[in-house]
């Protein structure tokens, strides 16, 4: 088994995730099975209760897992389906090593941070790494080095190098070269202190990935190499890069994946980047132009809705359509009225929790519905384009979600029986992939191609069915069903251009060859191609 270990240096948000991507491309690129593993230092079992503010979005996998973002990036570059096992936490380690201490899994010794984490950590990779029956694992440490919380996983990789041997484990090394303004010179000394905090615990990268705003000098590269002890062109020059999917062309250019071949003892294998080049041209190439506006309760931190950015470009590159995305607060909306709208060609209206803001999102649903505006709604999207029905269509002016409003008289939104009892807050709601049926005769089914899909989900609340008679005699059919028919899935409005909704997410399966079909519907019918 082969390891490339992703460190970072200096700070983070340098996108240690999108190098770790990167390299997973061009390692495929060669003929090899990759993998990816994403450790996060926190005391967290998981990413689910984290507000997006606090750490992006919370990115859910086909078997339920609610993980960090940068598992998304992994999927959509790999072209995947990774597991929950995928993301290692602190909380996910400690909690197993203190269940094995009281179990007497431990009996009569003390239970340590050397051997006991570290051993945890270890036959956690080696476990993913097995299963999937790889070439190659990559493994994204997350944090910066130095960080106190990173320690004990930064001793696991080391440990890992020794036991593997040095040709079996290979460490790449994120750090910044920033350029001071008032000398405009490339500063190579936060990198020399960065490697330096690495080597303190006996780790030697044998590769950097130097992230800057322009590309590196060839005399600031030689310079890195020799105060890091680094070969030449093990030094790979990470720039600004007008998209992430530019970056593993950037990579290659600098003959990384020939190093990384090398260092790992992998023997001489022929690229193949045909279809990720093709996908960037046209995703360079857009013969149309589209503004849509995604109504949201957390756009100051675009990485909240990162998995919808993505699937946009997914759809660009489709579509040959460039799409401009007007990122509009829905609490702005309820207070300065829908003129924030005014001028799109599509709306996204995706999820969240909490009532702050979803006076908003209605008035949005509202705005797209009147005035015949192609329509896109996502888990409170879905539920919240139901209310906003129920109120203005059907009459029901109290129209609400229980999780809003408990004492409403119409809770159109409302809790199945088996949620209601449900007390924790991790891991407790309808999470992971389910399989949804969908009529033959829906615009759904004809951008899928099929009348049964598998779609992931991240929500508590379900569309009451007391009310589903109601809403289809009006002309909101729901489309989509699962479990048997009782959870509604997908609506459609009929007599609309394009207005459709999904309790599921399709942002998360979207990828750059496949991309999310809803989305794309959006992109088409706003730039009028349908």
């Amino acid at each position: 088994m082969k390891y490339v270990v992703v460190t970072g240096g200096v700070l983070s948000g340098l996108g240690k995730g999108i190098s770790t991507s990167s390299i997973g491309v061009l390692l495929k690129s060669r003929g090899l099975k990759v993998t990816a593993i994403k450790i996060d230092p926190y005391l967290n079992c998981d990413a689910g209760t984290m507000n997006p503010y606090q750490h992006g979005e919370v990115f859910v996998l086909d078997d339920g897992g609610e993980v960090d973002l940068d598992l998304g990036n992994y999927e959509r570059f790999l072209d995947t389906s990774l597991s929950k096992d995928h993301n290692i936490t602190t909380g996910k380690v400690y909690h197993t090593v203190i269940e094995k201490e009281r179990r007497g899994d431990y009996l009569g010794r003390t239970v340590q941070i050397i051997p006991h984490i570290t051993n945890e950590i270890k036959q956690e990779i080696k476990a993913v790494a097995e299963k999937e029956k790889v070439d190659v694992c990559l493994i994204e440490m997350g944090g910066t080095v130095g960080d106190i919380e990173g320690m004990p996983f930064l001793e696991a990789v080391r440990q890992l190098h020794m036991e593997a041997g040095k040709t079996n484990v290979c460490f790449v090394h994120t750090t910044l070269v920033p350029i001071l303004g008032t000398v405009g010179e490339q500063k190579t000394k936060p990198t020399q202190q960065s490697v330096r905090e690495l080597r303190s615990v006996g780790i030697q990268p044998n590769a950097i990935v130097a992230r800057g705003e322009k590309p590196l000098d060839p005399e600031i590269k030689k310079k890195i190499a020799f105060f890091c002890d680094v070969p030449v062109e093990g030094v790979i020059s990470a720039p600004d890069a007008p998209s992430i999917y530019d970056v593993p062309i950037l990579f290659e250019e600098q003959g990384f994946s020939d190093y990384l071949i090398r260092a790992l003892d992998l023997g001489p294998k022929t690229e193949d980047l045909k279809e990720w080049k093709d996908f960037l041209v046209r995703l360079k190439s857009p013969v149309k132009k589209v503004e849509i506006a995604a109504v949201g309760k957390y756009t100051s931190l675009k990485d909240s809705y990162i998995s919808h950015i993505e699937a946009f470009h997914h759809a660009e590159a489709a579509t040959r359509t460039k799409v401009d995305l007007r990122w509009v607060e829905s609490t702005d909306i309820e207070a300065k009225g829908t003129a924030l709208l005014e001028g799109v060609q599509g709306i996204l209206v995706p999820g969240g929790f909490g009532d702050r803001g979803t006076e908003g999102k209605i008035a949005a649903v509202k705005f797209a519905r009147e005035k015949r505006i192609p329509f896109q709604g996502v888990c409170l999207g879905f539920q919240l384009a139901t209310v906003e029905f129920a109120r203005n269509v059907l009459g029901l002016k109290d129209a609400n979600s229980s999780e809003f409003n408990p004492k409403t008289a119409n809770p159109v939104i409302d809790l199945l029986p088996e949620q209601k009892d449900v007390k924790d807050m991790g891991a407790t709601m309808r999470l992971g992939a389910h399989v949804v049926g969908l009529t033959d005769d829906c615009k759904t089914t004809k951008m899928y191609g099929s009348t049964e899909i598998s779609e992931r989900h991240r929500h508590r609340y379900e569309v009451n069915p007391k009310y589903i008679e109601e809403f289809e005699k009006h002309g909101m059919k729901f489309v989509g069903r699962s479990d048997g028919g009782r959870r509604m899935e997908v609506l459609e409005l009929q007599d609309h251009p394009y207005f459709v909704a999904s309790q599921f997410h399709p942002e998360l399966k979207s990828r750059p060859f496949r991309p999310s079909p809803i989305h794309m519907g959006l992109v088409k019918a706003a730039a009028g191609l349908t």
